[in-house]
């Protein structure tokens, strides 16, 4: 691996943490500002009804993902929707991260569906948001090298 080779992967690195933190802090700030949208049928009313809105869809996977064709199904469709309709995709593989941030369940007694999420703004909160620019910067990135749903690792704490 040349010297090159090295410092860009450490660079990737240091950016996949870097998108991570932001999304952590777009996830934080929705929950509070309740402009989020937590789970996949819940999204899907919410996609049907008012897809101009959404800035943000993260798609969650765990071990179950792979066993799960529902869940294939429908992160396929949600996925060709956002695509369509010009909405940020990220793909997020720390689940229990997620379910720390975000919390318990409506529903005593019941796991949240954080399969799907959806972050909800008016455009002119967009552009005044560090975190959320960030965000979505790296998803036009992403698209820009063909990578149509990045994966992002939300870090540990």
């Amino acid at each position: 691996m040349t010297l090159e080779e090295q410092l860009s992967g450490d660079q990737s690195i240091g950016k996949m943490e870097s998108v991570g933190n932001a999304l952590e802090e777009v996830l934080c700030k929705a929950k509070l500002q309740r402009t989020i949208t937590i789970g996949v049928y819940e999204a899907a009313k919410l996609l049907n009804v008012d897809p101009d809105n959404v800035v943000l869809c993260l798609l969650a996977t765990d071990d179950t993902y792979d066993q799960d064709i529902a869940l294939q199904i429908h992160f396929t469709l949600i996925q060709a929707f956002c695509c369509e309709n010009d909405i940020n995709i990220l793909r997020v593989s720390n689940m229990s991260r997620l379910a720390e941030i975000l919390g318990g369940s409506d529903k005593p007694g019941e796991p949240a569906d954080l399969h799907c999420i959806l972050i909800n703004s008016p455009h002119e909160l967009q552009v005044k948001d560090p975190a959320l620019k960030e965000v979505i910067c790296y998803c036009k990135e992403s698209r820009y090298l063909d990578q149509w749903v990045p994966v992002i690792n939300l870090p540990e704490r």
